[in-house]
């Protein structure tokens, strides 16, 4: 259906109605509906008790009626009401699927059936069979897939096969898109119009009883909160940052934990689950896992957020190959475990002196024949002593990361201008220069999604920029480039293929050296990178920055993954780099390491010089 006009109210497709009162301006209500863009960024269809007249939903959230209602209100009409009186005077010719013996204010002009009788009722129709028959300000109504019933309002601007764009609410939230044909227009015929609408009663109100608008709502929310703008929600997952992949995973499985506050029975596995969020993407979480009531599994090197959620620990230690648990909060285990450590150091000690002590009687008996089984048994017993004491843990291996001395190169070795990139209609960055000289350190900032990872892509030549910008390379130029999601790790080659192939030039013997200090070494090295733990990857994608003997490196998320001693030698390794960086991280500790010289701003590519209070936007972006 469609309306033109609006005392002539709404249309069934392909009928539309001509207006013979006051008329409507279309181009006024085409732009206040598109007023409501990035304002209203929900859809919550629960029942809400509303003032009267012009009663309202909070603005940022509401159904696809409310953009028409919204709209139609800047030119002083009002649904609620003129709805309302229409349906308390004609009731019965209203359909009568929610069970409602009477009107109510609360809702008659918030269901697209209701609004479809309404318009229908004072409107004259008039045959519009083909595109170019819909013009700007026209209100359109669909049937979804299960019949539901929407509606929403055709724009002035049009996409590039000249279909009219809608303006619209599809659950997240107010935006112009090409739908007009993507769902069937809903037709006249009175039987199909009647069954349609009577299974979207019935499908109403089971979505309504299995909590589906809550659920709207607490996605909405927990998407949000977690740094997803509503615009990249219909996004394709390729065109999303590495950080935005790993959020949509998070939000994916917090969202199937979740009933109603957070209270579930699930039971969450999390692996690193703060990389890639933002201070208060991180604070969101604390909360919302110290308030789910299932069970949780958790893995991580944020010990903020072990103290804020856990209450049992398990400790695996590799040497004693067992696993100690912790029945307490981060902590208290931290106490515990150095407690059991001094007892097993005490204990392997007394252990040890008895031994010494039974040896060295042992070995005074054994020089007589008559005590030499008493002296064997004093042996035997020795042993049993030690070997029943635990084992004293001896320090961790650490990686002894350093990255390379710099191969000779110019004074600018990498140049960027003009860098554009789009995904579709959505531009990422446009325009954005930027000159890496010698020795340079630079830190790109932007908020998840103001595409820091696809430049360095683009700078590495991993991506190629749209439009007429480039990448101009100088004397010398060797880049050395890390991915957050290790894309420069072939998953099916093993770990000695994967080095090979970043350093085909370099002796077996020095790489084998480079790759034990990173801790591989013996059988790891035919271990399919595939299988490797995000620590492991990061280490072994440094490993090949080592060998590289880079004089750029295009560092993104670093330290990610890292255990707190690994990430140190990280931190140490960028303090001492005499060659060129470009940083992209949400680690402070890291930006303080590189003591940067100047800063990139993206999306608009503004370049400033390093001050102290950027390094509060590393965190928040």
């Amino acid at each position: 259906m469609i309306m033109r006009n609006y005392c002539t109210l709404l249309l069934s497709l392909p009928l539309a109605f001509a207006l013979h009162a006051a008329t409507l301006d279309n181009s006024r209500l085409v732009e206040d509906a598109r007023a409501q863009t990035g304002v209203t960024t929900g859809y919550d269809g629960s029942y809400r008790k509303l003032a009267y007249p012009l009663g309202d939903v909070p603005v940022e959230t509401g159904v696809c009626t409310d953009v028409v209602i919204r709209a139609l209100r800047q030119q002083d009409i009002d649904l609620q009401q003129r709805v309302h009186e229409d349906m308390a005077r004609h009731f019965s010719a209203y359909p009568r699927l929610w069970g409602q013996k009477t009107t109510d204010r609360n809702i008659d002009h918030r269901r697209v059936p209701n609004l479809e009788t309404s318009l229908r009722r004072h409107g004259e129709s008039l045959p519009l069979d083909d595109r170019d028959s819909y013009r700007a300000g026209d209100i359109v109504t669909w049937r979804l897939p299960g019949n539901l019933p929407h509606i929403g309002i055709v724009s002035d601007r049009k996409a590039e096969d000249g279909t009219p764009l809608i303006i619209h609410n599809i659950c997240r939230g107010t935006r112009e898109e090409n739908i007009l044909f993507a769902y069937p227009i809903t037709t006249e015929d009175p039987r199909r119009r009647d069954q349609a609408i009577k299974k979207y009663a019935r499908l109403e109100e089971r979505y309504h009883s299995l909590g589906g608008y809550e659920g709207n709502a607490e996605a909405a929310q927990i998407c949000d909160t977690l740094g997803l703008p509503a615009r990249v929600l219909d996004q394709p997952l390729k065109t999303l940052s590495g950080g935005q992949r790993r959020r949509v995973e998070l939000a994916q499985i917090l969202f199937a934990a979740s009933a109603g506050s957070g209270k579930s029975t699930t039971t969450l596995l999390l692996d690193e689950p703060t990389n890639h969020l933002d201070a208060d993407s991180i604070m969101w979480l604390r909360e919302f896992l110290a308030k789910h009531e299932g069970g949780l599994v958790l893995i991580s090197h944020d010990v903020k957020l072990l103290a804020a959620v856990c209450n049992k620990i398990w400790f695996l230690d590799a040497v004693r190959a067992e696993v100690d648990v912790y029945n307490m909060g981060y902590r208290r285990y931290l106490e515990a475990r150095a407690a059991d450590e001094a007892r097993r150091r005490r204990e392997r000690a007394n252990a040890e002196k008895k031994a010494a002590a039974l040896k060295e009687q042992a070995a005074r008996f054994g020089a007589k024949a008559t005590k030499a089984a008493a002296a064997k048994q004093m042996l035997a017993r020795a042993d049993r002593l030690v070997g029943s004491a635990d084992k004293v843990r001896q320090k961790d291996r650490v990686a002894h990361i350093s990255f390379p001395t710099p191969a000779p190169c110019g004074k600018t070795p990498l140049q960027a201008t003009g860098l554009t990139k789009t995904y579709g209609s959505l531009e990422v960055f446009a325009g954005v220069d930027l000159a890496v000289d010698k020795q340079s350190r630079v830190v790109v900032l932007g908020f998840n999604g103001a595409g820091k990872t696809t430049l360095l892509r683009l700078l590495a030549g991993e991506e190629h920029t749209d439009g007429a910008g480039g990448i101009v390379t100088g004397h010398g130029l060797k880049i050395g480039y890390f991915a957050q999601e290790h894309n420069t790790i072939d998953p099916n080659k093993t770990v000695w293929e994967n080095t090979i192939a970043a350093c085909p030039d370099a002796v077996e013997q020095d790489l084998r050296s480079l790759l034990g200090a990173f801790l591989f070494s013996g059988e790891q090295l035919q271990q399919p990178a595939g299988t490797l733990s995000g620590g492991e990857k990061t280490r072994l994608a440094l490993a090949a920055l080592v060998s590289s003997r880079a004089n750029v490196l295009l560092l993104d998320e670093p330290t990610n993954n890292l255990d707190p001693i690994s990430r140190e030698q990280v931190l140490q390794a960028l303090r001492t780099y005499t060659g060129a960086v470009v940083l992209v991280t949400h680690d402070e500790g890291a930006v303080e390491a590189l003591n940067p010289d100047r800063v990139l701003l993206l999306p608009d590519g503004d370049e400033d010089l390093w001050g102290p209070e950027y390094l509060e936007l590393v965190a928040l972006a």
